[in-house]
């Protein structure tokens, strides 16, 4: 019997540019912002992924860089454009979406808190594989979409879950972070299942 004979679901929080050096100053660089704008204390800065396991298989979710032409191999579903829309035609302005059967999350080894089992059954673990080709792809780094809040990563797992049916309201980064971007899946995801009744 496969280990994933019923599915799982595990969410990993990998800290904002763990194992390089540009997002991780980039990141800093935005917390610092938002830390004088909202005159609040500084937190730790969080990207998030899934793991998910099916019968005979398992899956790594993830949003990342393109990093070359060979994204059929890393389970690549989607891309979209980074900063700008008109940016979004050259690789280094673009993120990918990957359903990566028996994938790697690059950085699982700075997970913190990680993995939390954020579902345990065969028929959500699925809803998640099978939503991932229908997710949005705004602009990465914007809030293209008026969520009040920026697309990114962490945007695409929060419109994941909610759509297979898992609360991710209850999800919380580690103590002490956040998980800029959470927020803006969840309010796409709301709206689109507001609107398909």
């Amino acid at each position: 019997m496969s280990t994933f004979a019923c599915g799982t679901v595990d969410l990993y929080w990998i800290p904002l540019g763990a194992g390089g050096h540009v997002v991780r100053l980039n990141g800093k660089v935005y917390e610092a912002i938002k830390t004088f704008l909202e005159r609040r204390s500084r937190f730790a800065l969080y990207h998030s992924a899934l793991e998910v396991g099916v019968p005979q298989d398992r899956f790594v979710i993830e949003s990342a860089p393109v990093s070359d032409d060979r994204g059929r191999e890393r389970g690549v579903v989607a891309k979209g454009p980074v900063g700008t829309r008109w940016a979004g035609k050259f690789r280094l302005f673009r993120y990918e979406i990957r359903r990566w059967d028996e994938g790697a999350i690059p950085d699982a080894r700075y997970a913190v808190e990680s993995p939390v089992r954020v579902a345990n059954d065969l028929a959500r673990a699925q809803r998640v594989l099978d939503a991932v080709p229908s997710v949005p792809t705004p602009v990465w780094g914007r809030d293209e979409l008026g969520t009040g809040d920026m697309w990114n990563s962490n945007s695409l797992i929060s419109w994941l879950l909610l759509h297979a049916g898992v609360d991710p309201e209850a999800i919380q980064p580690p103590a002490g972070g956040r998980a800029p971007g959470w927020n803006a899946g969840l309010v796409i995801a709301r709206r689109e299942l507001l609107a398909s009744g």
